[in-house]
C-alpha cells in the first residue's frame, strides 16, 4: 500500500477530522492515491472508530475509491471488441453492491441456462424453442414483471433480480438473452420507446418476444400498432437488433430515472458521469 506503515496509515486517517480544511483535503488526496488496496484498512478503521465525523469521511473515501474502480472497469468494457453483456451487467451491479464478484453472477446465470438446456430440444421450430424457454423461465423458475416497484434501482441490478425473480423489461430481457445466446439461438435486444423487447431473427424468420410479459410472441405489425398508439413515428431502428452498448446505456438511464424519483441527487450525477463515459 504505497509503502506506508500501519502507523503512518493510522496517523493519516486520524487527520480526517482536522480543523484545517487544507489538511483534510491533502489527507483525502493522499489516501485516494493509494487506491483500492486501502479499502479493507479503511473499513476496519470505520468499525473501530467512535468519531462520527471520521466515520463519515471514511464512508465517502471508500465510495470514491469504489466509484473510481467502477469507472476503470467500465472504460475497459467499452474499449473491448465483444462488450460482453454479463460483464457489463456485473459492472453496473457493483455501483450498488461493490463487493459482488463476477463469478457469483456467472454461476447463477449458468444454473438458469442449465435448467433451460435440460428441457430444450434442438429439433423444435423457432416458436417452440421460445415457448420452451418461456416455460422454464416463467413457469418453473417463476421470473415475472416487477410492476409493484417498477422504478426501484434494484430492478437494474442483476443480482437483485436473480434473488427476487422480479425485474424490469431490460433485466428480464438480459437474462433471456444470455440464456438464448448460450443455446446458440439468434435472439437479440430491441430498443423500443418505453419498452425493451427481444427479436428472434434468422435468415428464414423474424418475430419478437416480450420478456416482461412472460415471453409473449408478437409481430412487426404489433410494434407498428404500439408505436401508433404512442403517437411515435415508425423508425427501422425499432425493429432491428441493438448492440450491448445500447442496452448498457438504457440500463444506466433507468437507474438515473430511479434515483431521480428517490431524490438522490448525488447518485443521479454519478450515473450521468457513467453515461458520458460510455458515450465518449
Amino acid at each position: 500500500m504505497n509503502e506506508l506503515t500501519p502507523g503512518e496509515l493510522n496517523a493519516l486517517v486520524s487527520l480526517l477530522d482536522d480543523s484545517d480544511q487544507e489538511v483534510r483535503m491533502h489527507v483525502r488526496d493522499r489516501i485516494l492515491s493509494i487506491g483500492n488496496d486501502i479499502i479493507p484498512f479503511l473499513e476496519n478503521k470505520w468499525e473501530n472508530s467512535f468519531n462520527p465525523d471520521i466515520q463519515k469521511e471514511i464512508e465517502e473515501l471508500v465510495h470514491d475509491l469504489q466509484f473510481s474502480l467502477l469507472k476503470a472497469r467500465l472504460t475497459d468494457w467499452r474499449d473491448t471488441d465483444d462488450r460482453d453483456l454479463l460483464t457489463g451487467l456485473w459492472i453496473i451491479n457493483t455501483y450498488q453492491y461493490p463487493d459482488l464478484e463476477y463469478s457469483k453472477l456467472n454461476a447463477e446465470m449458468h444454473q438458469i441456462y442449465f435448467e433451460v438446456w435440460t428441457a430444450f430440444k434442438n429439433d423444435l421450430n423457432p416458436y417452440e424453442q421460445v415457448r420452451s424457454i418461456n416455460d422454464v423461465l416463467y413457469n418453473r423458475l417463476r421470473f415475472s414483471a416487477n410492476t409493484k416497484n417498477f422504478h426501484s434501482p434494484a430492478n437494474s441490478m442483476l443480482s437483485s433480480v436473480l434473488d427476487s425473480k422480479r425485474g424490469n423489461p431490460l433485466t428480464l430481457c438480459s437474462i433471456y438473452l444470455l440464456v438464448a445466446k448460450k443455446l446458440g439461438l439468434p435472439i437479440y435486444g430491441v430498443n423500443l420507446p418505453n419498452l425493451f423487447v427481444l427479436t428472434y431473427k434468422s435468415a428464414d424468420i423474424t418475430f419478437y418476444i416480450n420478456a416482461f410479459n412472460k415471453g409473449l410472441i408478437f409481430s412487426r405489425k404489433d410494434i407498428i400498432n404500439y408505436l401508433e398508439q404512442l403517437k411515435i413515428d415508425v423508425k427501422e431502428d425499432y425493429f432491428e437488433p441493438c448492440a450491448h452498448l445500447q442496452m448498457m446505456l438504457r440500463m444506466f438511464r433507468n437507474l438515473e430515472n430511479s434515483f431521480e424519483k428517490l431524490g438522490e441527487t448525488d447518485k443521479v450525477l454519478e450515473i450521468k458521469e457513467l453515461i458520458n463515459l460510455l458515450n465518449s
